[in-house]
Order: C-alpha cells, then structure tokens, then sequence
C-alpha cells in the first residue's frame, strides 16, 4: 500500500509518468523505507491495481497520393534489375527524436543497396526530397545506362524542381501504384 500511495503522490505532482520513471523517482523512498522491489514488480503491482498508463503513439504520415497531380507509371513492372545505378529508389521515413520529428528523404541504388542521396529535414516538404536528389546527382554514374528513378505516389516527388531536375539528368519517372515504393504493381492496377 505505501508504494502504491508513493506512486498516487508522485503522479498528481508529474502527469502521465511511466513505470520506468516512477521506478527512477522511488529509488530513494524505497531505501529509506526498506522496500525491495524492482522494476518488473513495480510494473506487476501497478497493473493489478490499474495503474498502468496507456500512451498513443503519434505517428506521422509520410505519403499522400490522393491529389490531382500527374501520375507517373511504373516503370519497373517488367524490368530486370541486373547492375548498379539502373534504378534508385526513393522513400522518406520519419525520425522521432526529442524535439518531434524529423523525415529522412532517401534515394538508395536498387541493386547495391548502397544510399546515393539523403536528407533529413525538420518538415515534411519537397525541400528534403530535393536535397536528397541533389547529393545522389553530384555522385559519378555511368552515362550509357538509362536510369529510372522509382518512388512512391507522394506529393513531394512532384514539385517542380524536384521533376525538371529529373528530366535535365536525362532520368526515367517512375511510381509505384501505393505508398510502398518497392512493391510492383498487380496486373490489374
């Protein structure tokens, strides 16, 4: 009882404290009290007696295919993969850090898997996007192959500059049907 009036204490002066928390902060007044309990039991008392806490985890959305803009086909549904720089692949993902979130723009070679561009960018913006194709155009690559860029249907593949610096490298636009840029599409799409 008296860990459990310690825990009451402790959570009407810091909201929405967690059982690794609580176990920090009952370190000292488990000492002076004689108490031996760690953190798994902690956590065990706290939810017999509902005391656990339940957070919903914000996660950001990366894609959004659902506007007017020109659709590009996918150029990848019959193409054998057989060396470097025939395709990059492009995607962002977020990144939760303790200031909110970042979005890490990414262009990678489909064949080596090495990342021939990237940007991490405050906002979810064509601006990444574009910086991450900026450092992947400044790379060495052979001029005879064709190379197509393949991504997902989201908007920040289709601002301006990020489409006329495509098309002044002399690169194919590709994009996949939904928001996986590696999935080929059915043949009913």
């Amino acid at each position: 009882m008296l860990v459990l009036d310690l825990v009451v204490a402790l959570r009407k002066e810091i909201l929405g404290l967690g059982t690794r928390k609580l176990y920090l902060l009952l370190q000292q007044p488990f000492a002076q009290s004689g108490i031996r309990m760690g953190r798994d039991k902690l956590h065990s008392l706290l939810q017999a007696h509902s005391l656990t806490l339940r957070h919903k985890r914000s996660v950001p959305k990366t894609t959004n295919s659902a506007h007017s803009l020109q659709k590009y086909p996918n150029l990848l549904a019959d193409q054998l993969i057989t060396a470097p720089q025939q395709v990059w692949v492009c995607d962002i993902t977020y990144l939760c850090s303790g200031l909110g979130f970042g979005y890490l723009s990414l262009i990678t070679d489909a064949y080596s898997k090495l990342i021939v561009g990237y940007c991490l960018h405050p906002l979810l913006t064509s601006e990444g996007c574009l910086r991450a194709l900026e450092m992947a155009l400044h790379r060495k690559r052979p001029q005879a192959t064709t190379l197509i860029h393949h991504s997902d249907r989201g908007s920040q593949y289709y601002g301006f500059l990020y489409i006329n610096k495509l098309r002044e490298a002399g690169i194919a636009i590709s994009m996949s049907q939904y928001g996986d840029p590696t999935r080929m599409p059915l043949p009913n799409e």
